[in-house]
């Protein structure tokens, strides 16, 4: 229960999953839009206990809180049975330090249907970022990770691991966020958690090379081409196997933004859809939609 407590003080949304507890049930009721009341200390909404009785009609659920806070009926649950072609929605989190372009971009298109995946939780450093401030006005949880002296509600590294499994997340985001992801959580989520560089690494990586940094270096350095890299997470800055890159010149009239996010949808559309092979030497391939024999 301790990362329940300590969660509650600072998640944006009140939408926790439930701890599995047979002697003290505890329940929180599906993201809420509206219509369910909470109150609101600070800036980071706190939640009063829910206990409430689900039931199934079809595929909806029916969500009756027995103490009045919340009478929520929520029909987006699926129950596992949203498949494509036999492949069910992946559960996403998405970890952002600032404005969160890239996390928006896969939101819409998790709304549009292209990602076959919802973000079903955010995790930032800094509570008061652009990121984190979209992800309350859609209703999506927010997470502050890690602690710090500036940040001392945030959750440590195994509190982290803690609320990302209640939440059944799938694969992690690294979507412009700024923090040394930790140990614990690499070895909990291997081959899940990925992360976009906008450089084309190895070239313009590592400690210090990030956001317009890594922009300002590669048109000091006189590089004729850049473009966005999509990696898998190790233990160290920018150096797991290469998933995606694409090459564009540095004066294109694309914006090293805009490529940098529609790279990140396709790798993230791959990824919810299962087609990301491993090659025998663990290097990672995705797997062409329109042609499954293709690699890329």
């Amino acid at each position: 229960m301790e990362t329940q407590r300590l969660l509650s003080g600072f998640c944006s949304n009140p939408t926790i999953p439930p701890v599995r507890n047979t002697k003290k049930p505890f329940f929180v009721a599906s993201p809420p839009t509206s219509s369910a009341s909470f109150y609101q200390p600070r800036k980071w909404v706190s939640y009063r206990t829910c206990h409430f009785v689900p039931q199934r009609v079809g595929s909806k659920q029916r969500l009756k809180c027995k103490n009045g806070v919340e009478n929520v009926e929520d029909d987006a649950i699926s129950h596992g049975k949203d498949l494509k072609n036999g492949v069910r929605r992946k559960k996403l989190a998405v970890f952002v330090s600032g404005g969160g372009s890239n996390f928006r971009s896969i939101h819409e298109a998790s709304l549009q249907g292209s990602v076959h995946g919802d973000i079903v939780v955010l995790v930032t450093n800094k509570r008061g970022c652009g990121g984190a401030e979209y992800a309350r006005d859609k209703g999506i949880p927010v997470v502050l990770f890690p602690k710090t002296k500036e940040e001392p509600d945030g959750l440590s590294p195994s509190d982290l691991v803690s609320v990302l499994r209640r939440f059944e997340v799938d694969f992690i985001l690294l979507a412009g966020y700024l923090k040394l992801i930790p140990v614990e959580l690499i070895r909990a989520y291997p081959r899940s958690i990925v992360n976009i560089h906008p450089s084309l690494l190895p070239a313009f990586g590592g400690k210090g090379y990030y956001g317009m940094k890594v922009h300002k270096a590669v048109i000091a350095s006189g590089a004729r081409y850049t473009g966005p890299t999509i990696h898998f997470v190790d233990e160290h800055y920018d150096t797991g196997r290469i998933l995606a890159q694409s090459v564009v010149p540095v004066l294109a009239n694309d914006t090293a933004e805009e490529l940098a996010a529609r790279v990140l949808r396709e790798v993230t559309e791959a990824l919810c859809e299962e087609r990301i092979i491993w090659r025998e030497d663990s290097v990672p391939l995705i797997q062409s939609k329109e042609n499954p024999s293709e690699f890329r």
